[in-house]
């Protein structure tokens, strides 16, 4: 897998489901924000300490597989023909010893785990399940302890399409828990305390369309905390999405993820992420980068990036790492997709370090050496040479090599900050709309603040009829430039028309 290198900033409804109440904003589009009144239920997945049973016998025709007898899952999944159900029977299931065995399913194929049953990789075995028959299903199975290397995965490794995951625990393997192929269903199910992510959503040929992550508990993953070991590498969090086309988030509780909580990066689109509890991850609650159109809506949205944002700010880093980052991605008409901006509403924002960033690295384009999604380019542009001097200067290549932070619709929002619980005192109360001073390469044609005047200007990004309560500032068109809430709603900026503001703390 080729690794798309991020670059933070250059300054200069399942079954297992249990309810929650999170005050929220419900007013209607278009109304003024008022105080809000109504509390929308917000759908959390506690399905780790309570994971649903599977069946205690053998379905009628199902072939059982014994745990007393390694590699038994294996080989009797080689002697079956397609479309088996295969019934793992209570205990330990393991493999053969060699670290390359494993299952490789027919098209088909049912996995059905009865009570107890886990399939266990005993740090020897670096996969669970591969290779390319569609249409499989894993249901009510443990597995665990697989040693998979950096950026590959446990369950699904090679991508296959199709593949349901339901009331399934993935725990506790190096790499990624699961990988993910086109319409894929991921229901129900603990990705817990895996070594890199709980699912990396990539496909190494083709992209994945479909995709379906619902009821999920999603926590603790990144647990090599590989940012540390790879300052930069951008290749951590709880689910990593990579140039998915049409993918359904919701219902889902994402939390204490060593970095960010979910993070679309590079040619995402169509997606929308709704309906889920996202808290106390270490880093962003929600990362999208070089992506499209995307509704973000009805999500409850606390404690998040205190250890990142503290970080950078104990650093004397002044950029505003925020809770939800959007970098270099914005609505696209000409792409396909079910909305063509990118849509916030309705979320409830509590006591996370800072709020919403929208920022464009001014010398992050198709072609440019700056690009740290080296090789990739914008979904409107399919040839990355032809993004070269001096064709770029002109359209339309000008504006379609470059991936624009653009129609951004943020309305309709709660926004709560009380320092005392984030026990911070600056730099954590920021909402930002901003690029830098594009510098790099010599022949780009956006040098200067060219970029920084269109994204706080130009591109349709637009804040309005919110809920502030607590003390906070906005940052425009760079770090330097941070105003107050009068200023921010005045001219030239006029943002937040209709919001509310209680400068009081707390809430």
């Amino acid at each position: 897998m080729v690794i798309k290198w991020r670059n933070w900033a250059l300054p200069v409804a399942a079954p297992a489901l249990v309810l929650l109440a999170a005050t929220g904003c419900v007013s209607a589009p278009g109304a003024p924000a008022a105080e809000p009144t109504a509390q929308p239920s917000t759908s959390v997945a506690r399905v780790c300490a309570k994971p649903a049973a599977g069946p205690a016998k053998a379905p009628a025709g199902a072939v059982t597989v014994d745990p007393a007898v390694a590699g038994d899952l294996a080989a009797k999944t080689e002697s079956s023909p397609p479309n088996t159900t295969f019934w793992l029977r209570p205990g330990k299931h393991r493999l053969e010893s060699d670290r390359y065995s494993q299952v490789f399913p027919k098209e088909g194929d049912s996995y059905l785990g009865a009570p107890g049953a886990v399939l266990d990789g005993r740090k020897t075995n670096q996969y669970a399940f591969g290779g390319t028959a569609r249409n499989v299903t894993i249901r009510y199975l443990t597995v665990q302890g697989f040693v998979a290397p950096l950026n590959e995965g446990v369950v699904n490794h090679d991508s296959a399409d199709g593949w349901v995951i339901e009331h399934a625990t993935i725990q506790n393997n190096s790499g990624a828990g699961l990988m993910a192929g086109a319409r894929q269903r991921i229901r129900a199910s603990c990705l817990r305390g895996n070594g890199q992510y709980g699912m990396n959503a990539y496909k190494a040929t083709g992209r994945i369309s479909g995709l379906v992550v619902e009821g999920n508990e999603i926590v603790g993953n990144n647990r090599d905390d590989l940012e540390r070991r790879r300052p930069g590498c951008g290749c951590t969090g709880g689910v990593k999405f990579w140039a998915v086309n049409g993918a359904d988030v919701r219902g889902n509780w994402v939390h204490d993820n060593r970095g960010a909580g979910l993070w679309a990066d590079t040619n995402n689109n169509d997606f929308r992420i709704e309906d889920n509890v996202l808290e106390a991850n270490d880093g962003a609650a929600l990362i999208y980068e070089i992506s499209y159109n995307a509704v973000i809506r009805k999500n409850t949205i606390r404690r998040n990036n205190w250890v990142e944002g503290r970080k950078y700010a104990d650093g004397g880093d002044n950029f505003p790492f925020a809770t939800v980052y959007l970098s270099e991605s914005g609505g696209e008409p000409r792409i396909p997709a079910r909305t063509d901006k990118i849509e916030i509403y309705r979320n409830v924002m509590e006591n996370n370090w800072s709020g919403i960033t929208l920022w464009e690295n001014a010398d992050r384009f198709c072609n440019s050496p700056a690009n740290t999604s080296s090789g990739d380019c914008t979904l409107l542009v399919r040839d990355t040479h032809r993004c070269a001097k001096p064709a770029i200067a002109t359209a339309p290549l000008y504006a379609d090599c470059r991936w624009k932070t653009q129609r951004v619709d943020i309305h309709h929002n709660r926004f709560v900050l009380d320092k005392s619980v984030v026990e911070c005192t600056v730099k954590c109360d920021r909402m930002a709309v901003l690029a830098n001073y594009g510098t790099y390469p010599d022949w780009s044609p956006y040098q200067g603040e060219l970029v920084a005047e269109a994204i706080t200007r130009k591109q349709h990004n637009r804040w309005h009829d919110n809920v502030y309560i607590g003390a906070w500032k906005f940052v425009v068109h760079d770090p330097s430039r941070i105003l107050d809430s009068g200023q921010w709603q005045g001219t030239p900026y006029q943002q937040d028309a209709g919001s509310t503001f209680r400068a009081q703390d707390g809430g």
